[in-house]
């Protein structure tokens, strides 16, 4: 199955200064984000499969084009998350079948590795619906620096018959993190939580 895509829109967020002070390098993270057709709106299907396929699809494209506008290597991206909007003819299922099944194997590719668990968030709405992407480190769950979120809008998505597909990746952590524990320079990486 291929996705119907609409738009795509693509955001980067750059911060250089936090109270006060300088931000060297400026934290990024990016959201990539797919407004595809719902091929199950309006009707109940027992099987999802339409919508396990198109998630595969969009964690390899939305991956892809995350990194690329943060213009770092793969192995750069530090931090990743996904979530997905419903629109009204469509149930919250929906979006579950998008992100869980396969979305997470390319999108492992597009950052390489990816060790820890993509942290996801779903949710029903209308045009203009807002997402916060949940973000945490790829390879290491417990890293707190890592721990954080991007909202993810489309002004004129989801449809009633649309899905809203968003992925984020990140080149650091947050701004100036300071609450301890595991640090990035410290992951091990093997079990997707040290």
């Amino acid at each position: 199955m291929t996705a119907n895509i609409r738009k795509i829109v693509i955001q980067v967020d750059e911060t250089r200064k936090e109270m006060g002070r300088d931000i060297t390098p400026p934290t990024r993270r990016a959201v990539a984000i797919a407004v595809i057709e719902n091929p199950y709106a309006g009707r109940f299907s027992e099987n999802l499969d339409e919508l396990i396929a198109i998630g595969e699809e969009l964690g390899a494209l939305l991956g892809q084009k995350a990194v690329k506008a943060l213009g770092i290597e793969p192995g750069q991206a530090q931090s990743y998350g996904k979530a997905a909007i419903v629109g009204e003819n469509g149930e919250l299922e929906h979006a579950a079948a998008i992100l869980h099944p396969k979305l997470g194997a390319p999108l492992r590719v597009a950052v390489e590795k990816g060790a820890a668990l993509v942290p996801s968030a779903k949710k029903r709405g209308t045009l203009g619906t807002a997402i916060d992407v949940p973000l945490g480190h790829k390879d290491a769950a417990f890293v707190r620096s890592h721990f954080d979120a991007i909202e993810a809008r489309v002004s004129d998505a989801p449809r009633a018959n649309e899905i809203v597909v968003a992925v984020a990746v990140t080149d650091s952590g947050r701004p100036l993190p300071r609450i301890g524990g595991l640090q990035a320079s410290e992951i091990k990486g093997e079990d997707g939580l040290r």
